[in-house]
């Protein structure tokens, strides 16, 4: 019975490992996309109303996995 236990609380761990390091590739992107849009903003002297499109093309700058 300890076996089972102890399989099972490992079969969890890894679960969670497995999670969280796809969660901050996630964060990692969009920090990168952030930083990004950040700077197309700037190019264009944070004139509002091109959040979105900031966002956006920062987005479909950065490479895919």
């Amino acid at each position: 019975m300890a076996s089972t236990q102890t399989s099972s609380k490992k079969s969890s761990v890894q679960r969670r490992t497995r999670a969280s390091k796809g969660d901050e590739a996630g964060v990692n992107r969009d920090e990168h996309i952030a930083v990004a849009a950040y700077y197309r903003a700037q190019a264009r002297n944070f004139e509002p109303g091109y959040e979105m499109d900031d966002w956006l093309a920062a987005e479909a700058q950065l490479p895919t996995k």
